[in-house]
């Protein structure tokens, strides 16, 4: 009996320790990982890394938090200028003249002179290379009519794009009640003016000059110095103000993947372009990016009932791929059309005819709603007869 109780005690000894480190290891290796998370942003008051084309974020920290963003606001106001470019109000050639009030900005400059015209296009280089908040003004008064109203439509696009943490006051980031944003939001900003490829020959240029061919040419050196010093850096602004600190909303890109990095409230340039770095390479070294349709393939079809057309070719108008840690197995992934149960005409261009949904293994990773690439009527009462009487003696 006393020898059973030993035995009973003796093991009862091993588990009750078993418990406490396997316990303790559990949680070094939770504070592991999270201390290797947060360490990509260490300085940072706020920080996102979001892959840009499929629009996922691999880190973030503290990333809704609303914070003042400085000059990085300028992209927003590049974005309206390239949307104004693509829906022909502006064009690159326009001329763009200089207020007296855009020429008396502070601050980053190209120094306008009252009355001083410039194309859109030296304009937008002064925005994305030099952060000129009078090329900045000049331009909002040019699209808008007033920095006011330029103001507004900042801040319609935002509703427009969803984002909860921003409110604009001006065009150019200079410190003003009730202007703050979010790395969260300049991310998803910085996504969508991506979408205008051309935007990188301005934020990916090293050094340009404007006035070129007068007497005093101007020149423009980039503020982001990464498009000169990190492999496939090409863009996109900077920031700065005493209260905003250090600010980068960066992009990089390396063989089919595009990073966006954003990073608000770091105490000097140099950190603020190290932890950057250290989150594009954080990126190109753990990700990769499968692709499951490219733009223009057939993704297979939509049937419609009661349509002039019994069918729809469903094409895809842009690229679906998705983001996967490279240590992940690609050979799992699987994608399935998931269309309404029943889809009847009219159907409008651009309605919502179900999802595209990406699999890995047994768990969705992705879902991209399809929609439809074009319209269907109705079907008259005679084409639907004919079809009935096609049923009816098995006619095609």
């Amino acid at each position: 009996m006393k020898k059973m109780l030993l035995i009973i005690v003796t093991v009862l000894c091993l588990v009750s320790l078993s418990f406490p480190v396997n316990g303790y290891a559990a949680e070094e290796k939770k504070k592991a990982a999270s201390q290797t998370q947060t360490e990509l942003a260490p300085s940072a008051l706020s920080a996102v890394l979001m892959d840009a084309d499929t629009g996922t974020i691999i880190y973030e920290k503290n990333s809704h938090d609303k914070l003042p963003p400085a000059s990085i606001t300028k992209i927003m106001t590049m974005l309206l200028t390239l949307e104004a470019i693509d829906s022909g109000k502006l064009k690159l050639t326009d001329k763009v003249r200089t207020s007296e009030y855009a020429a008396s900005m502070g601050g980053s400059q190209i120094f306008l002179e009252p009355g001083e015209e410039m194309s859109v296009d030296e304009m937008l280089k002064g925005i994305a290379m030099a952060s000129g908040n009078d090329a900045s003004v000049a331009m909002a008064e040019h699209i808008a009519g007033s920095e006011e109203s330029f103001v507004q439509m900042m801040n319609n696009r935002v509703t427009e794009l969803g984002l909860k943490d921003t409110h604009f006051s001006n065009c150019n980031g200079l410190p003003a009640e009730n202007h703050y944003s979010s790395a969260h939001d300049i991310a998803v900003i910085s996504r969508e003016l991506l979408k205008h490829k051309e935007v990188t020959k301005y934020t990916g240029a090293y050094q340009d000059y404007l006035r070129k061919e007068s007497k005093s040419p101007f020149w423009l050196v980039n503020t982001n110095k990464l498009v000169r010093f990190y492999t496939g850096a090409d863009g996109l602004k900077t920031g700065y103000t005493s209260e905003a600190k250090f600010c980068l909303s960066a992009t990089a890109v390396r063989g089919d993947l595009r990073a966006i990095s954003v990073v608000l409230g770091e105490p000097n340039t140099k950190t603020r372009n190290s932890e950057v770095s250290k989150m594009f390479d954080f990126m190109f070294s753990q990700y990769t990016k499968q692709t499951i349709f490219k733009e223009g393939d057939v993704m297979g079809k939509a049937e419609i009932t009661k349509g002039k057309s019994k069918e729809i070719e469903l094409v895809a108008g842009q690229q679906y791929s998705v983001l996967m840690k490279k240590i992940g197995n690609a050979s799992k992934v699987r994608h399935e059309l998931q269309l309404e149960p029943e889809l009847k005409a009219p159907i409008e261009q651009g309605q919502v005819l179900g999802n595209l949904v990406v699999y890995q293994g047994d768990q969705v990773i992705k879902k991209f709603e399809l929609k439809s690439p074009s319209k269907v009527e109705k079907a008259g009462w005679w084409t639907m007869f004919k079809r009935t009487t096609a049923k009816l003696f098995f006619v095609d």
